[in-house]
């Protein structure tokens, strides 16, 4: 067996090497830029295209998606065909655009760092620019809680749900993934432009979210207890609170990482001037500080790496 051979077995690895280095490239050109673009220039033809708005939706999100997965795989197949370095580049290249590891933990510590120093309108504004809840009457601990909530959430779609796709499907099936993920942000919405037209989008967005989600549960539990936290409450508290979200997903990192860092997430919320009553996920544990949004930033990382080695293990296990 030649280095060449093993080429893409360490595309993975290197790539989410890269983005705990870097992080978010923003000066350079970015896929899911492009994408957010594709999919803003498709609505108006798809919507014309077909009067029922979820057959439209639907037609849509499928052809966005299996268009991103056939030109990724045609990239990558034509690159490794040329010649092995190649396509190995192009494959870290790919996969390195699909984590967000850095940037979330970046994102994180600096709402942290604007609080530690008293500059609450300023962290008020970055949550904002994170959350889609109202946060014009938030304090330093509602930012808190807003900024934790979004750091377990994001290990999930950011990270684990990439490093999984990837895992049985290389960087392709990832980026595919990544549209999935951009069609549900930016046209997943319950309102009436996009009750229909987007609810495709949502529910595929769900299924691709599923196994990601709960298998994060155990990998955020190791996580912890590697690190000194909490990891039998992360299991307990996603075993026994994990379904009590609005998402069929989103509770369950949002109940381990409540239940390794001892805090109380989730609760009631106000979206465009509507408060919508959710219910607390930690029950009886403590209301989310300051310093908790370090802690989760560094679970999330920990999370990270640990499911990028089992990742690694299980897709050499595959190659051998």
């Amino acid at each position: 067996m030649t280095l060449l051979d093993l080429l893409p077995w360490l595309a993975l690895p290197t790539a989410f090497f890269l983005d705990a280095c870097f992080g978010d490239p923003r000066r350079l050109p970015h896929p899911v830029r492009w994408m957010g673009r594709a999919i803003e220039i498709a609505e108006p033809f798809f919507r014309r295209l077909l009067a029922r708005e979820f057959l439209a939706g639907l037609v849509f999100a499928a052809v966005l998606i299996l268009g991103c997965w056939g030109l990724a795989a045609g990239t990558v197949f034509m690159s490794y065909r040329i010649h092995g370095a190649l396509g190995f580049a192009v494959e870290t290249v790919l996969l390195f655009y699909c984590f967000s590891a850095r940037s979330l933990a970046q994102a994180g510590l600096e709402i942290h760092a604007l609080l530690v120093n008293g500059k609450v309108d300023q962290a008020r504004a970055k949550v904002a620019m994170i959350v889609g809840r109202d946060v014009e009457q938030y304090q330093a601990d509602d930012i808190g809680r807003a900024t934790v909530e979004t750091v377990a959430e994001n290990a999930v779609d950011g990270v684990l749900a990439p490093l999984f796709f990837a895992v049985i499907g290389g960087a392709p099936l990832a980026m595919a993934y990544k549209m999935v993920n951009t069609l549900d942000s930016m046209v997943g919405y319950k309102n009436p432009r996009y009750l229909f037209f987007g609810r495709a989008a949502a529910r595929i967005d769900d299924a691709a979210n599923f196994l990601p989600a709960r298998l994060a549960v155990p990998l955020i539990a190791l996580a912890a207890w590697l690190i000194g936290a909490a990891g039998r409450s992360a299991l307990v508290t996603a075993w026994h609170e994990g379904r009590r979200h609005a998402s069929p997903n989103a509770g369950y990192p949002e109940a381990a990482f409540a239940g390794a860092l001892g805090v109380r997430l989730n609760g009631p919320n106000t979206y465009g001037g509507v408060l919508v009553e959710k219910p607390y996920i930690g029950v009886g544990l403590a209301a989310v500080r300051t310093c908790h949004i370090r802690q989760a930033c560094r679970l999330m990382f920990a999370t990270s790496v640990l499911g990028c080695a089992v990742g690694w293990l299980m897709s050499l296990a595959v190659f051998l």
